[in-house]
């Protein structure tokens, strides 16, 4: 899963360019075997929901940084040379700003570990 796909999805995604860290990172999930694509769904969900955020759509935000955390729930810490556990707990500061009308946090990043 080593892909220039996927490393620059992660810069769209570090750099705030959230759609079109989708985009990138929508076609190496096409390309991915089974047992990447649902990891691959989490990141990729992970990017529409702070580009709906940024859009005012708060309601998709949650929905989908719900939907993403259980994606990414089922992987290792480390993972596809991401640091899945520090990404889980920046969703997890992020939805609880959002449900309890708080300000959220910075954007979480893709903390590379091993790419």
């Amino acid at each position: 899963m080593h892909s220039d796909g996927l490393h620059h999805g992660i810069d769209r995604f570090n750099s705030g360019k959230f759609f079109e860290a989708h985009e990138v990172l929508e076609d190496v999930w096409r390309a991915a075997p089974e047992p990447e694509r649902k990891f691959l769904q989490g990141l990729i969900q992970v990017a529409v929901a702070l580009h709906h955020h940024s859009r005012g759509n708060v309601v998709g935000c949650r929905s989908l940084l719900a939907r993403a955390q259980r994606n990414l729930s089922g992987y290792p810490a480390q993972h596809g040379g991401l640091d899945v556990a520090a990404l889980l707990i920046a969703l997890t500061h992020w939805r609880e700003a959002l449900e309890t009308g708080q300000s959220v946090p910075p954007l979480p990043k893709l903390m590379v570990r091993d790419l």
